[in-house]
């Protein structure tokens, strides 16, 4: 009996058993990338001020260092995602894995800042390349109504990432030095590149793309080559993009950060009106903004949580890494509770009703200056609700874009977003200096948590990109009714089609 696209033989359509043991495998193979993402950027935190005592460095310069990988995620989002849209998912999470790889030994083998800072870049290439490639990878294989709970199953390996690495610290620096924790850091890699040789495709992508020919393969990056001198002037642009980054992001760029942030920002908006095209340019810019804005509530918490305990309420280093513990399980319960909780009302409503909820903690938590119990407890709700929900965002961004090009776009998009990551601490600490610390991470993440419920909530990149493309569909990871149009990327097609209904406007 021949099966129907995108179905496995044999797979019983049951629960659990509707995910098929291929589908776990790669789901484990994508969780492990996740993984080391969480754990590389405790891990920098973790170490910085031993890196900064062996190399005699300030504690300016050393930091740096945690923003040196945000200088080329755009660019490895944007490179290895057109990769994988041309040769296949697994062929781009196989490359950005062994970048990420490289990178990460390389970084136990340095011997002075400009080699660590180096490290660094190439970890931020495989990292945002791991984001794309293994996002669509698992969205693209996994049952359609299966999808948000794929995309919060995956998330969730950053989370177990953040502990895993303050569990390590506590045993390996004392007794190793920081060096072993990125030797270490490298067996994970082994065993994702050991299960990934075997993996299969992505089944929308094996089905929509494989059987083309090289020259009708998708080239994401076309637009920007399109003739010498639109090729030279933005190979100029990314040269400018570069620099500029380099120098809002380290030292040099003291005293111009505003302007040169600005310059940045321009280049990177360029970039995504021309390959977005006239119809997509403003979806992706918008879509940008609505990733910024995210990063810009979240990361605070994350960046400065530690600093708030040891400073403000004075808690003991054994104690701050409790309160982490807490925090780290918080955050991977709620990339769980998020994929149930979108597979059931829709992503874009999940999203937005999540976050809501996740407003009543905010001030209760930096209220909190006795009790380690209860901050734990209010941290994990938090944490659950507020950036638990992030575990959904790769289905909500994927659903935008047509599977030729949706590695490519979900990878520029969420890594240049991924940019109000790096600037979140710089704005809590400034906040800070007129006001307790505390506060100043309470206001930033309780108004700009309002204004990502609006935006998502909303619908709003969705509606600006019909404004270019009034056929822009509701969600491009869903098949349309009857699969008609060459619109259809469900794995699974079944009576419940995943969140098409709910989160149409």
């Amino acid at each position: 009996m021949p099966t129907r696209p995108g179905e496995m033989p044999g797979r019983i359509r049951n629960g659990w058993r509707e995910v098929a043991p291929a589908q776990w495998k790669a789901m484990f193979a994508a969780c492990i990338g996740y993984l080391l993402d969480g754990f590389d950027f405790v891990l920098i935190t973790l170490v910085l001020t031993d890196i900064a005592d062996d190399f005699h460095l300030r504690t300016a310069t050393a930091a740096s260092l945690i923003s040196g990988a945000f200088i080329t995620r755009w660019l490895g989002g944007a490179v290895l995602g057109a990769m994988g849209d041309r040769y296949g998912r697994r062929a781009a999470m196989i490359a950005s894995i062994l970048l990420y790889s490289l990178g990460t030994f390389a970084c136990g083998f340095a011997w002075d800042y400009t080699s660590l800072f180096v490290a660094r870049l190439v970890i931020g290439l495989g990292m945002a390349g791991e984001y794309s490639a293994s996002a669509t990878y698992v969205l693209e294989s996994w049952p359609t109504r299966w999808r948000n709970r794929a995309s919060g199953f995956l998330i969730s390996g950053y989370a177990g990432g953040t502990v895993l690495a303050a569990e390590l610290y506590r045993w390996v620096v004392p007794h190793g030095g920081w060096r072993w924790m990125f030797w270490i850091g490298v067996l994970p890699v082994l065993v994702a590149l050991w299960v990934r040789r075997t993996l299969p495709e992505a089944g929308d992508w094996q089905r929509q793309i494989a059987a083309r020919t090289a020259g009708e393969r998708p080239d994401a990056l076309r637009p920007l080559f399109t003739g010498r001198l639109r090729g030279g002037c933005n190979t100029a642009l990314a040269a400018v993009a570069a620099v500029a980054l380099f120098c809002v992001f380290t030292p040099v760029g003291a005293g111009g950060v505003p302007w040169l942030s600005g310059v940045a920002a321009l280049c990177l908006i360029a970039f995504a009106v021309q390959l977005g095209g006239r119809r997509g340019g403003l979806l992706y810019v918008s879509l940008m903004a609505t990733v910024f804005c995210a990063f810009l509530y979240s990361w605070p918490i994350q960046a400065l949580l530690p600093t708030y305990l040891k400073t403000d309420l004075g808690y003991a280093p054994a104690q701050v890494t409790d309160v982490m513990f807490y925090a780290g399980f918080g955050t991977m319960a709620g990339c769980w509770l998020a994929g149930f909780v979108g597979d059931l009302l829709g992503t874009r409503r999940a999203y937005a009703y999540t976050l809501l909820a996740s407003l009543a903690f905010v001030f209760p938590v930096f209220a909190v200056r006795d009790s380690l119990a209860a901050l734990g407890v209010l941290l994990f709700g938090l944490l659950a609700l507020s950036q638990g929900i992030s575990g959904i965002l790769p289905k909500y961004i994927a659903g935008h874009f047509p599977t030729a090009t949706r590695a490519a776009s979900l990878g520029f998009v969420y890594n240049v977003g991924a940019l109000g990551g790096a600037v979140a601490p710089v704005l809590g600490a400034r906040l800070a200096e007129g006001m307790p610390l505390g506060r100043a991470l309470a206001v930033l993440t309780f108004g700009l948590t309002l204004v990502v419920v609006l935006l998502v909530g909303g619908d709003v990149p969705r509606r600006l990109g019909r404004l270019a493309d009034r056929q822009l569909p509701d969600d491009q990871l869903v098949p349309e009714a009857g699969g008609v149009g060459g619109r259809s990327t469900g794995a699974v097609p079944g009576p419940n089609t995943g969140d098409a209904a709910p989160d149409a406007p």
